[in-house]
């Protein structure tokens, strides 16, 4: 095998790795947005849950993560929109948004 063959595969290994990875932490914020708003009385709007910023950021044990922000949408009344965040290292919501509930941010009590 050359050396641009086996840079390929490894290439080609770690993009497979990065889509899989991305599809798993989309699937937890969803999941996760879907319970806020559940828990908040409000609805979750098209189950959209849109990522908009992404860079890598330190775990609490001090490990490299990637540290993915997404908007998602959601009503009280089913007329208005209103947007909220929320911000996941890893597979696990650092904090969460919803600017229209009283400029409320939860956090993780996970480690």
């Amino acid at each position: 095998m050359q050396g641009t063959d086996l840079l390929w595969l490894v290439g080609g290994a770690a993009l497979v790795w990065f889509w899989v990875d991305s599809m798993r932490a989309r699937e937890r914020a969803v999941a996760l947005c879907a319970n806020l708003c559940r828990t908040h009385g409000v609805q979750l709007l098209d189950q959209t849950v849109a990522l908009s910023n992404l860079g890598f950021a330190r775990n609490p044990r001090g490990r490299l993560q990637l540290r993915r922000r997404y908007r998602f949408e959601f009503t009280r009344s089913g007329a208005a929109r209103d947007s909220g965040t929320i911000v996941m290292l890893g597979s696990r919501m650092e904090t969460a948004e919803m600017p229209s509930d009283g400029s409320r941010t939860y956090e993780s009590g996970e480690s």
